[in-house]
C-alpha cells in the first residue's frame, strides 16, 4: 500500500511545523551590525581594514598563501607527483 501526501506550505509554515527556530531576527542583527561595521570603516577611510574584514587571512597575507599553494602544487607536478622530501 502506498500513501502518497503533499503539503502546500511556505517554508515559514514548514518550519514552524517541524519545530525549527526562527532565525529571521538573528539575521536581521547580523545584517545592522555589519553594516554598522562597514559604515564606521568608510567613514574613516580605512579601506585596508574594510578589505581585511571582507579577504579571508587578511587580505595580502592571503594572497601569498594562495600563490605560495599554486607554486607548491605546478612543482609537485613538474616532479611527477612527488613533494621534495620524497625525492
Amino acid at each position: 500500500m502506498k500513501v502518497h501526501v503533499e503539503l502546500d506550505m511556505t517554508p515559514e509554515e514548514a518550519r514552524t511545523m517541524m519545530g525549527l527556530p526562527d532565525l529571521v531576527p538573528l539575521q536581521k542583527q547580523m545584517l545592522e551590525d555589519m553594516r554598522a561595521r562597514m559604515t564606521k570603516a568608510m567613514e574613516a577611510g580605512d579601506m585596508e581594514g574594510l578589505m581585511r574584514a571582507w579577504m579571508p587571512l587578511g587580505g595580502a597575507d592571503a594572497f601569498s598563501q594562495f600563490q605560495k599553494f599554486l607554486w607548491d602544487s605546478a612543482g609537485i607536478v613538474a616532479r611527477g607527483g612527488k613533494p621534495k622530501d620524497k625525492l
